[in-house]
């Protein structure tokens, strides 16, 4: 073989990008580097399709972002949501128009995997990346990136994409830092088809007992997926808020199909998005809504932009200017996703504080229904909420400034404010888990 053909093979080896996990990130990363018409292999340590601890929501930034002619496979629409606070003060809100849709992760995941190589990824599952090198013996020169394989094989790329999880590996490399961590605990409940029909088209929502947490009921055909979100460290406390808020919604004597846990991290203010050619998006760089601990929407969005960029460092001839890349792209993070991390830490803040403040507002005050209604159908996020409305920015800064009144908790507090605008239901959560709970409001 002559030297020629030789280096020609050596050349048709390395990828311009490859990309480390087939989640929602790294589906939207493979897709806008693949679609840009550069060779782009998709690593997945799993074989698809695979269950993720997840709510399942598309709210209207996810839709948005995804492939065109992309098929959402919901399993419910929903119009309605049933807020409650620790099982109590229940009142459901309803939109005329689709707030969000409800979808199953594995299905999810692979159709967007499959958008990802009709245009031209190349997908490998069971490969599992134990590291990357950007120097040293296994990386041939310095625009190249050495994707070591368990077992030993080596890739080479001339950028890469981390969105290998919240666990991440790829993270760990690029140096990512958390400042928040959280604990959800789900279960995927089959019910019979009466149970279903009590839930299909509305969610709950209950405001938990532990600073922070919540709980939710997402109904999917004949199956119920209910979870609660709370700080890590409150493990016992956390598993105790699904018992009973599984108790309280009368579906203990249902055995779950799945029942899992998940971390959530978000990253640091000042945390890194890249290192060399190597970039992070989704879970792998912490970029997740703090208060709600949405991801999806995050993932779907910063997987695209990674992708792009990393198109853009693939073409990059010296660290010069594959670092200007990285940097643009920190900066397009920042500026969109970043601004509503931002709010969202806040909005946390006072939450973990003021629990029943939120309650009364979304279940009695027409404004912030209106304001959870836009940011769900995808009219607005919650920064552009705060930047572009004076009403909004005044209220998040009075509560900022607010503390709990002493002497009274947090529930106390909600039950005296959400009482006047909505019904107090002491009795059980399954009075939220009811379609006609009192409170109703319509058409709104």
């Amino acid at each position: 073989m002559s030297s020629e053909n030789s280096s020609a093979d050596d050349a048709r080896q390395v990828w311009d990008v490859v990309v480390v996990g087939a989640g929602p990130a790294g589906a939207s990363a493979a897709y806008a580097a693949a679609v840009a018409g550069r060779r782009v292999l998709l690593l997945e340590k799993a074989e698809l399709p695979r269950y993720k601890t997840c709510g399942g929501g598309i709210i209207g930034p996810s839709r948005d972002t995804l492939p065109p002619g992309f098929d959402l496979p919901f399993q419910d629409r929903v119009h309605a949501v049933t807020f409650s606070h620790n099982g109590r003060f229940t009142r459901t809100r309803r939109s005329r128009q689709m707030l969000f849709g409800l979808i199953n992760r594995p299905e999810f995941d692979q159709q967007l995997v499959e958008h990802a190589q009709k245009a031209g990824a190349e997908l490998r599952t069971g490969a599992t990346v134990t590291r990357v090198e950007q120097h040293g013996s296994a990386v041939p020169d310095r625009r190249t990136v050495a994707v070591v394989l368990q077992g030993g094989e080596t890739v080479l790329a001339r950028a890469v994409v981390g969105a290998d999880g919240s666990a991440s590996r790829i993270g760990a490399h690029v140096g990512v830092k958390l400042d928040q961590v959280d604990l959800g605990l789900e279960a995927e409940i089959p019910v019979p088809q009466t149970v279903a029909e009590d839930w299909k088209g509305r969610v709950l929502i209950d405001w938990g007992p532990l600073p922070g947490s919540y709980g939710w009921v997402f109904p999917k055909g004949d199956t119920l997926t209910v979870g609660v979100i709370s700080a890590r460290g409150e493990g016992a406390a956390t598993k105790r808020y699904l018992e009973d808020f599984v108790g309280r919604l009368g579906l203990a004597g249902f055995e779950p199909s799945i029942s899992s846990g998940h971390l959530t991290r978000c990253r640091a203010d000042d945390s890194p998005l890249s290192r060399g050619r190597v970039l992070v998006c989704g879970d792998a760089a912490g970029l997740l809504e703090p208060w709600t601990r949405e991801g999806i929407s995050f993932a779907l969005r910063s997987g695209r932009l990674a992708g792009e960029w990393a198109v853009r460092i693939s073409e990059a001839h010296d660290a010069v200017d594959a670092r200007k890349q990285a940097l643009n792209y920190a900066f397009a993070i920042k500026a969109g996703l970043g601004v509503e991390m931002s709010v969202g830490k806040r909005m946390l803040a006072i939450f973990e504080r003021r629990p029943g403040l939120f309650h009364a507002a979304l279940t009695g005050f027409r404004p912030a229904w209106k304001a959870f209604r836009d940011i769900t159908q995808g009219s607005t996020s919650l920064g552009e909420l705060v930047r572009g409305h004076p009403l909004a920015q005044r209220a998040l800064a009075a509560m900022d400034r607010r503390q709990p009144v002493s002497g009274t908790d947090s529930t106390g507090a909600a039950g005296t404010t959400a009482g006047a605008g909505a019904t107090s239901t002491p009795g059980s959560a399954g009075s939220a888990g009811s379609p006609g709970s009192a409170g109703d409001e319509a058409g709104s």
